[in-house]
């Protein structure tokens, strides 16, 4: 295969803002900034990495692609994700096993419960 996932692209209203929100709620390393963009990833030279870039609208409607993550602890991620500044969001999931939170420019994302033999 000749194709290597490089990067997922966020638009973004102050990637700066938001960029760095995700770095610090991830605790990933900040790769590159400039005036209208910024690039975050687990650590220097991994991909993929997270582009936020600048966009001059609001973001109106449900995302079409959003991040899933597994913690070790599902009650106590989004305990800390929601004092970092995400919320809680309906998105018509009723009763299911994970949680959808919007990070603070409202683009949605899941936090699964733990895998079986995941430390507690």
């Amino acid at each position: 295969m000749s194709l290597k996932w490089e990067e997922v692209v966020v638009d973004s209203r102050d990637p700066r803002t938001l960029g760095l929100w995700w770095r610090d709620a991830l605790g990933w390393a900040l790769l590159h900034e400039s005036d209208d963009e910024l690039e975050i990833a687990p650590a220097e030279g991994a991909h993929p990495t997270v582009l936020f870039v600048a966009v001059p609208d609001e973001k109106t409607v449900k995302n079409r692609l959003h991040l899933d993550f597994v913690p070790d602890d599902q009650a106590a991620e989004v305990d800390r994700l929601v004092a970092m500044g995400a919320s809680r969001v309906d998105i018509g999931q009723a009763h299911v096993p994970w949680v959808v939170l919007a990070d603070p420019e409202g683009n949605e994302f899941c936090v699964l419960a733990a895998r079986p033999g995941s430390p507690d």
